[in-house]
């Protein structure tokens, strides 16, 4: 996240089924998908540091104004530029019990998501692509 908020650049955060080690994994992830960020993950001397390296993005984009904003404003700055520069790339697994489980406990994995079905091709439309 802090990559993503102050940084220059996007940042993809890549997480499969495989990883998850405890279900409050996957509730941080419905948090950032929802609300783009996940409540309390930032003590509070990092979240000074993170409203200090997003201050010159605000300065860019705000001029002047930047330096008199507050510390919950240049927070809400770096919220919005997670937004904009985190993508999030799920690869689950929808065999068995755990995914549906995991879309009925957590349903930004729905409605917040691209979903992208990836079953296997019929061996005529390989050919067919790979003669193409």
């Amino acid at each position: 996240m802090i990559e993503a908020g102050s940084g220059d650049r996007p940042v993809v955060f890549l997480f499969s089924d495989t990883q998850i080690a405890k279900e409050a994994f996957v509730e941080d992830i419905n948090n950032m998908l929802n609300a783009g960020e996940v409540p309390n993950i930032f003590p509070a001397d990092e979240k000074v540091a993170i409203c200090e390296a997003v201050r010159p993005f605000a300065k860019e984009k705000f001029g002047r104004a930047a330096s008199d904003m507050s510390p919950l404003q240049l927070y809400a700055y770096f919220i919005q530029r997670v937004k904009q520069f985190l993508h999030i790339v799920l690869a689950f697994s929808p065999i068995g019990s755990a995914f549906r489980d995991r879309l009925r406990l957590f349903p930004s994995l729905v409605n917040c998501c691209a979903i992208d079905w990836f079953t296997a091709w019929p061996g005529d439309a390989l050919l067919a692509v790979a003669e193409k």
